[in-house]
């Protein structure tokens, strides 16, 4: 399928289920303003690549006027990866800037925690190489999948209610933004385009995959993902409520929360309220 009809799919075909969701997403949270200059980060992957089709249409038909850039960081990939990136990219007509960093080696060598350490390192090459070129903000292919798997891993791995937001401030690159796009859209719809389409994107490249496919398969993400789809066999809602979750947080009845960097603890919330004020909205003892 040729760059035209690989567009109108998204926009057509798919329009109620990716089209008609980012859109939604990008006018429900402001994410891209008048002005602006968005670095659209490509890895790869099948998810990024839409996105940087789906920025290119909206700075084609939307209202609003903001200019784009579409950056690759190589992290240390193989040839053959890189190639593949670059072959998509031109096939899709997305002028992508190529940078390279050692990320891949860096986080290899480190003692533990070697993802994590990859992650961050990226998501900081990504902010300076965009702020290089001039943007005021960089764009993500995170989608709804990933927004409800990283509410249930803060939960099951790390002892803490988070949620992913479709855009934040960075704390250490000033004047700079981190949007989500595709907030609203399936991980399913993207599958189902990319098929649709004929496309082959990079899966993940790092050396941890290349030397052991288990460490996919082992990932705490994909067991995240796989208890999804199994509580969807009892009730086709189970994602869509993990999502409606982070709209529906009730502070009060929390032991503890964090806002705005201060700690809020139940029991000087009590007090404060005043004794017995509470139990006038529940019933029990």
């Amino acid at each position: 399928m040729d760059c035209r009809e690989i567009e109108r799919s998204i926009i057509t075909t798919y329009r109620k289920e990716i089209w008609s969701r980012f859109a939604k997403g990008v006018k429900e949270f402001d994410l891209a303003e008048e002005g602006d200059k968005i670095a659209v980060c490509i890895s790869g992957g099948k998810d990024s690549m839409l996105l940087a089709k789906c920025m290119q249409e909206l700075q084609k038909h939307g209202s609003r006027r903001f200019g784009l850039k579409f950056i690759v960081m190589d992290p240390g990939y193989a040839p053959a990866n890189r190639a593949l990136i670059e072959s998509n990219a031109a096939h899709l007509e997305i002028p992508v800037h190529v940078f390279e960093t050692q990320v891949f080696d860096a986080a290899f060598s480190a003692p533990k925690n070697p993802c994590y350490l990859c992650a961050r390192m990226r998501r900081g090459y990504l902010y300076e190489e965009a702020q290089k070129l001039g943007c005021n903000k960089i764009a993500l292919g995170h989608h709804f999948d990933d927004a409800i798997e990283t509410i249930l891993m803060g939960m099951l791995y790390g002892g803490q209610i988070q949620g992913m937001p479709p855009k934040l401030h960075s704390t250490n690159h000033p004047g700079m933004q981190l949007i989500r796009p595709l907030y609203y859209v399936r991980e399913r719809d993207i599958v189902r385009w990319k098929e649709h389409c004929g496309l082959t994107f990079l899966r993940c490249a790092c050396k941890f995959t290349e030397k052991s496919e288990e460490k996919e398969e082992s990932s705490k993400r994909l067991f995240v993902k796989r208890l999804i789809a199994k509580l969807k066999e009892d009730d086709p809602n189970v994602d869509i409520n993990i999502f409606r979750s982070a709209y529906n947080v009730h502070v009060d009845t929390l032991i503890e929360y964090e806002s705005g960097g201060k700690r809020c603890d139940f029991l000087s919330r009590y007090n404060a309220r005043g004794r017995g004020k509470d139990e006038d909205s529940h019933t029990g003892d």
